[in-house]
C-alpha cells in the first residue's frame, strides 16, 4: 500500500503567500483582514436592514444609491468610506457611532 505524505497547512500558506514577515505575506494578510472586516460590516448592514423589513432598493433610495451598490456593500465587495458608512447607518436609524482608536481614545463619527 502506498504511503500518504501530508503537508501542513502552514507550509502551503508559506508557499503561496510567502514566509511570515516578508512584504508579500504582509500585503496579503492586510488585504485578507480588510476583506474580512468588509464582510462583517456588510453583514451588520444586511441584518439591520432586514430587521426593519427594508429591501435593498428601499435602503438605496434612502441614501441615494442604486440597489446594486447596497448589494455590494452587504457582501463586502466594495470599500466603504466613512461618509457612506454614515449615510447607511443614519438611514437605518443608528443615531451615533464612535471609532475606538485604542490608546488615542474614541472619536465620534456622527
Amino acid at each position: 500500500m502506498a504511503q500518504m505524505h501530508l503537508t501542513p497547512l502552514s507550509k502551503l500558506v508559506d508557499d503561496v503567500w510567502g514566509e511570515k514577515g516578508t512584504e508579500e505575506r504582509d500585503a496579503m494578510e492586510k488585504q485578507l483582514k480588510e476583506e474580512v472586516n468588509a464582510y462583517y460590516l456588510g453583514e451588520a448592514i444586511r441584518k439591520a436592514r432586514q430587521a426593519q423589513k427594508l429591501t435593498q432598493e428601499e435602503l438605496g433610495e434612502r441614501i441615494g444609491v442604486q440597489r446594486a451598490q447596497i448589494s455590494r456593500l452587504e457582501k463586502g465587495h466594495t470599500i466603504m468610506t466613512l461618509p457612506t458608512l454614515s449615510r447607511v447607518f443614519r438611514a437605518l436609524g443608528v443615531a451615533s457611532a464612535t471609532l475606538d482608536l485604542g490608546a488615542a481614545g474614541k472619536v465620534a463619527l456622527w
